[in-house]
């Protein structure tokens, strides 16, 4: 299966990093758009996004070899029957949420008679819409699939390489063990940088302007993990709920762990933990997951 053409559906950060991913690195590939927010659509065409941005989602579909929804994790149903009619029988239809289980389930149950294999670009930053997006969003980052069991081989092959072409690792995967492994590399972390600036901003005795004013490194990055997409994160937590609860279950036990070495003055078990993760600090930077240059490369 060669795909020659493309419909985003959605077109902020992910679609249209995609978009502009294909145009720089897979240029004989055709591509459409639809967003259903037409200053979004207008946006898209401002930037070339897409070769043509439609006014509906079945235009936008219906030569396609290769569906990408980028929409939130909780609007991927709907936004399947959309475009079900206009649907072409051998288009492969995919997405790029953060959540895999509820996305299979969902695109499934609407698109039966369909070649479902969802996926997951590892890539983001804490912007959205449509320009937020850039062409190398996708360079050396994983892109984990997790097809159903029955998927076409085929199919599965050539959505492999696709996001190769993109500039992205490609990793298979189960579904279940997905939403498992980016509890604890993703979801969680934004849950703890959402409460913990909460809390920030709810302190009596700490005024507002003093934290802001004051945030040195630490809170700083939290900041920027906190501004991501609300509608996207609360769609995940949601919908990858057992994972979730399962990991921030354990993080808690941790955390109360803490709790008690700093409270009894424990400076073996404290200094223990800080040198392992700062070892794994080390292997991410080793694996090119990150940058170890000062303020982690920003430019100023």
């Amino acid at each position: 299966m060669t795909i020659r053409s493309v419909a985003i559906i959605g077109l902020g950060l992910l679609g249209g990093s995609i978009g502009l991913a294909i145009r720089e690195r897979a240029s004989d590939i055709v591509t459409t758009g639809y967003d259903s927010d037409p200053a979004v659509r207008d946006a898209a065409r401002q930037r070339g996004l897409v070769q043509s941005a439609c006014e509906s989602a079945g235009e936008a579909v219906s030569s396609a070899d290769l569906v990408v929804l980028c929409v939130p994790v909780g609007a991927m149903e709907q936004a399947a029957r959309d475009l079900s009619a206009a649907l072409p029988a051998n288009a492969i239809i995919s997405d790029v949420g953060s959540s895999k289980k509820s996305v299979l389930d969902a695109l499934m149950t609407a698109l039966p008679d369909h070649v479902v294999i969802p996926a997951h670009p590892v890539a983001g930053t804490e912007q959205s819409g449509p320009d937020a997006g850039f062409a190398t969003l996708f360079a050396e980052r994983w892109c984990i699939l997790t097809p159903p069991a029955n998927a076409d081989d085929a199919a599965v092959s050539s959505l492999s390489q696709f996001w190769a072409r993109l500039g992205a690792k490609v990793e298979i995967m189960d579904a279940e063990h997905h939403d498992l492994v980016l509890a604890v590399t993703s979801h969680i972390p934004h849950l703890i940088a959402f409460t913990i600036v909460g809390t920030a901003s709810d302190l009596e005795d700490v005024t507002r302007s003093e934290v802001i004013k004051y945030s040195a490194g630490g809170f700083r990055d939290f900041t920027r993990i906190a501004a991501s997409d609300p509608v996207m994160w609360r769609d995940v937590f949601l919908n990858n709920k057992g994972a979730v609860l399962e990991m921030l279950g354990r993080f808690t036990e941790d955390l109360t762990a803490m709790q008690r070495a700093i409270r009894s003055g424990d400076g073996d078990a404290l200094h223990d933990l800080f040198s392992r993760t700062r070892a794994i600090r080390r292997e991410v930077i080793d694996q090119g997951q990150d940058d170890e240059k000062p303020d982690f490369g920003r430019e100023h």
